[in-house]
């Protein structure tokens, strides 16, 4: 990595649209830490103390993201009594799609039946920020009534299972949101997007893209799975969670007091302690469910805002902070009146 970015691209804002209902879908299977100590070894102690993380869901061999993303989208149209005949846009964030092409984003708006352009963002753990903060832009400039937004990986088909450092961390599911036209005062009241593009080695994929493409003795390498330098993401997560939430509240002119909920990127519960106690923000402003999901990459927000919402922790007039970063190196951040 070359010398770390230490200027970022200014905060701006995205008023007069609002964040409405949620929906997520985790797969039936449900991956123990003693699972994995059965099947491959792995120390569950470790794992809980290292990641905070008790089990994870992983896709059934059917499955691929745009089932997940299917079942996201479903959900919420079932818990708002909205269809999708009543959104012209979808903007859909993953970085496991079913295949190179079509997108998986074109996959979920032909079964769905939306009627508008199906737009894929590939910005990893912060696919669902990127996702929101684009469908936010079109519905603000009018380029679309109400747009869907979803978020979904299926991480258990990237990770290495001889890794003991990076498969426990994740696991599969999806979540969805509507973005659509807002009262003035509410919207995104500032949001920080950005990118790290140096960092990319830290986090990455190397073969089955056009730079690299999988042959047999790739596959033997096992370059065909994600890798992680771990110590340096953790690094690099921290700071910029801490100094983007610093930024997005700055500009909003609002502190830590104002905000009723923070809902970050389940990537780590220590990444995630780390910056909320570095910032002096009360761990029950906090909403977490690593424990029971692990990273489930562009799914972790929108997952953990359905539950949320489902909690009564998410009001009209409520002000959140969202925070998504990873593979980039990526981050978005926003603070929003919900």
């Amino acid at each position: 990595m070359s010398e770390r970015v230490t200027t970022r691209p200014k905060c701006r804002s995205l008023m007069g649209i609002r964040v409405v209902g949620t929906g997520k879908y985790v797969p039936d299977m449900v991956v123990s830490n003693e699972h994995l100590h059965a099947k491959l070894g792995f120390d569950s102690d470790w794992i809980v103390k290292r990641t905070g993380i008790l089990e994870r869901r992983h896709a059934a061999p059917a499955q691929a993201t745009s089932d997940l993303c299917v079942e996201a989208a479903n959900d919420l149209f079932a818990k708002t009594g909205r269809t999708a005949r009543d959104c012209d846009l979808l903007v859909l964030g993953t970085f496991t799609p079913d295949m190179s092409f079509p997108s998986t984003a074109c996959l979920v708006q032909d079964r769905i039946g939306l009627i508008g352009p199906a737009i894929e963002v590939e910005a990893a753990c912060a696919g669902f920020m990127y996702a929101l903060l684009t469908a936010s832009a079109y519905v603000k400039s009018g380029c679309s009534d109400r747009a869907l937004v979803i978020g979904g990986d299926t991480n258990s088909r990237v990770l290495n299972p001889t890794d003991i450092k990076t498969y426990p961390l994740f696991g599969d599911g999806a979540g969805a949101v509507f973005v659509e036209p807002g009262r003035p005062d509410q919207g995104v009241i500032a949001y920080s997007m950005g990118s790290e593009g140096s960092g990319g080695p830290l986090l990455q994929r190397v073969a089955c893209g056009s730079r690299t493409p999988v042959t047999p003795e790739l596959l033997a390498e096992g370059k065909h799975f994600m890798y992680m330098d771990g110590y340096a993401v953790f690094k690099w997560a921290v700071n910029i969670l801490c100094d983007t939430i610093r930024e997005v509240l700055t500009a909003a002119n609002l502190t830590v007091e104002d905000v009723g909920l923070f809902v970050v990127h389940q990537a780590n519960i220590r990444i995630i302690n780390a910056a909320i106690d570095s910032l002096n923000i009360p761990r029950n402003k906090v909403y977490n469910n690593l424990e029971r999901y692990g990273n489930t990459s562009a799914g972790s927000i929108p997952i953990a805002l359905d539950e949320a919402a489902a909690d009564g922790r998410l009001k009209d007039g409520d002000l959140v902070v969202m925070s998504g970063f990873g593979a980039g190196l990526a981050w978005g951040t926003a603070v929003i009146r919900w």
